[in-house]
């Protein structure tokens, strides 16, 4: 049991593939946030264009 413990502590081939799903979702989020304020921004300046023409 002690030698399964000790082999399993010292495996570490998923805490890569785990760091890089962190990354990647990191990544994503900023990404979102990014694209849904910039389409806020176009989306008033739109309006005011439209409302000049008014």
């Amino acid at each position: 049991m002690r030698r399964l413990l000790s082999r399993f502590r010292q495996d570490e081939a998923g805490a890569t593939a785990v760091e890089y799903s962190l990354i990647a979702s990191g990544i994503f989020l900023a990404i979102t946030m990014i694209v849904f304020n910039v389409g806020t921004t176009v989306a008033g300046s739109f309006e005011k264009v439209l409302a000049g023409f008014k």
